[in-house]
């Protein structure tokens, strides 16, 4: 769980995370969010805790290398990465929004559709990066 090959992971994962998702959700989809939030809970600009979102970014990029580290059996490739990741985007995006979208007041429909697409895309490019890491630092084959 402590390897290198897994510590590595979760660092390059969790700065491209943080990074992704402020361009996402913080530049390129804000204003369309925001017109399809019901309820607006997010806190000001200026409130957001910037420590606090990367430590939320390293402990999901930290369990998603942990996962992938046993979910990819030493297959490492750009597909299989972005298929983990992905897959994770699924149980966020779509099994959690409907959860969201069926008790809560969030965010209509078209914004939970659009918040799922994205959370699938944002957590593949993740499952990308997690598996080249773990093919870049994985034990070479002897010839």
């Amino acid at each position: 769980m402590f390897t290198k090959q897994n510590l590595l992971a979760t660092a390059a994962a969790a700065v491209v995370m943080f990074l992704l998702g402020y361009l996402l959700w913080g530049m390129a989809l804000a204003s369309f969010l925001e017109a399809h939030t019901l309820t607006d809970v997010m806190k000001p600009d200026e409130e957001m805790n910037m420590g606090f979102i990367f430590l939320g970014n390293l402990f999901g990029a930290f369990a998603m290398a942990t996962l992938y580290g046993k979910w990819a059996r030493g297959y490492h490739g750009i597909a299989e990465g972005f298929t983990f990741g992905a897959l994770i985007g699924v149980i966020i995006g779509l099994g959690m929004g409907f959860v969201w979208l069926g008790t809560s007041n969030f965010m209509d429909v078209t914004g939970h559709l659009v918040e799922a697409a994205t959370d699938i895309v944002y957590y593949g490019i993740a499952g990308i990066v997690i598996s080249v890491v773990y093919k870049a630092t994985s034990k070479k084959e002897a010839s």
